[in-house]
């Protein structure tokens, strides 16, 4: 005899993928430390790690989706504990990037006599903020918009308009993504270059990562909506993905304030 849910809340069924993702986890730390000492075996223990980690993220991922599209599980009360969670998620990555700003602006703003006294420091060649900094802003900032108008698109039930708007927000961060590696290969300084060089590179890099894994993410959402998975009452993903997407872009602002254009004055 079949019983009936009679709530709303989804119990889920025993998986194996915590565990399995634990394992991955443990490979990869210990196969990292042995691959940098050097241990024999450590890169195989470190890409066996990764690669159990990116097999557990699928299946993982793949059940969720089975459990939210196809089998209806995902409620209004359920939807509440993934869009609510990934709130603080981006505000943890909002405090991560805050750290490499207050690194570029305690340096630029009290800059040593071990760099000259000055900032950028004596000997640096900085990057014209007017040139590629500034056209990758708007290109940016445009995928934001363009994500927006998939947003709407979705809620008025129209999925190949929401296709098309996914396409085109992907299309300008594959641009976006382009122009950041031209911008490294021509810069005339490295990471190792004083703390101008580290602060620039790992704030932009790290943004830069933002920007891959936020593309990953709508690229996902992109196949789900051509799939027919995402409608108005369940898009709890691409809202998820959508919100990441307008905190790389709120960071691209600051990025070109605080690191191109002061630094580069």
């Amino acid at each position: 005899m079949i019983e009936s849910q009679r709530h709303s809340f989804h119990l889920v069924d025993p998986s194996p993928w915590p565990i399995s993702g634990s394992l991955g986890a443990l490979a990869t730390t210990v196969g990292g430390v042995m691959y940098m000492h050097p241990f024999q075996g450590g890169a195989t223990l470190l890409s066996l790690g990764l690669i159990f980690i990116l097999y557990t993220m699928f299946v993982w991922w793949r059940d969720v989706l089975r459990e939210s599209t196809l089998e209806g599980h995902h409620t209004k009360v359920v939807q509440l504990g993934p869009r609510y969670g990934s709130i603080p998620f981006i505000v943890s990555e909002v405090m991560f990037l805050f750290a490499f700003f207050r690194a570029s602006s305690h340096s630029s703003l009290a800059p040593t006599v071990e760099i000259g006294g000055i900032w950028p420091p004596k000997g640096i060649g900085v990057l014209d903020p007017r040139e590629i900094p500034f056209l990758n802003t708007p290109i940016l900032l445009s995928s934001g918009a363009a994500v927006t108008w998939a947003h709407h698109a979705i809620l008025a039930g129209k999925e190949k308009r929401a296709v098309y708007a996914l396409v085109a927000t992907v299309s300008l961060a594959l641009v976006f993504t382009g122009f950041q590696g031209m911008e490294y290969y021509q810069a005339p300084f490295t990471i190792s270059d004083s703390i101008y060089g580290s602060t620039f590179f790992l704030a932009t890099g790290f943004h830069g990562f933002h920007v891959i894994i936020g593309t990953l993410f709508l690229i996902i959402c992109g196949i789900r909506q051509y799939l027919g998975h995402l409608t108005k009452e369940h898009h709890v993903g691409f809202e998820a993905a959508a919100w990441y997407w307008h905190f790389v872009d709120v960071v691209r602002l600051f990025l070109f304030v605080s690191i191109y254009w002061w630094g580069g004055i």
